[in-house]
């Protein structure tokens, strides 16, 4: 069974004219779970940080809240798949993952592109797969 998640932990953008994109938070297939690219948009304020490091961080943090609205953790993350708008990110965005990732006892897998992102500000996006937490609360499907 498939199930479709969705969190206002994370933020969920329409697109200019109202209309909901046509796509999930995340889906919860099996014991794992698949999220959908998180952008850094902050889900209260709707801002993105000027910043590239505050991005990666916002991002990181949705990507987690998508994850654990799954009934997933961050130390079940087991894939990410990111996107820099810009090569010469790549440095301060490995800073910011390795930093973010440090109390967990793997590393995510990896795969790091640079691409052109979407919208507009955006200078990074990261999709993740993750493992659920067996010891969650929510049911099992």
């Amino acid at each position: 069974m498939i199930e479709s998640i969705h969190t206002d932990d994370a933020p969920f953008v329409r697109f200019p004219d109202g209309t909901e994109p046509p796509l999930s938070q995340a889906i919860r297939v099996g014991d794992l779970v698949f999220t959908s690219g998180q952008g850094p948009l902050d889900p209260v304020t709707y801002e993105i940080p000027d910043d590239f490091g505050a991005q990666v961080r916002q991002v990181l943090h949705n990507l987690v809240a998508v994850a654990v609205a799954s009934g997933s953790r961050k130390d079940l993350i087991i894939k990410c798949t990111c996107y820099l708008a810009d090569k010469q990110d790549f440095a301060t965005f490995n800073r910011v993952y390795r930093e973010f990732f440090a109390d967990c006892s793997a590393m995510p897998a990896r795969t790091t592109v640079v691409a052109q992102l979407v919208r507009e500000g955006v200078r990074v996006e990261i999709d993740g797969v993750a493992a659920l937490d067996r010891d969650s609360s929510l049911p099992r499907i």
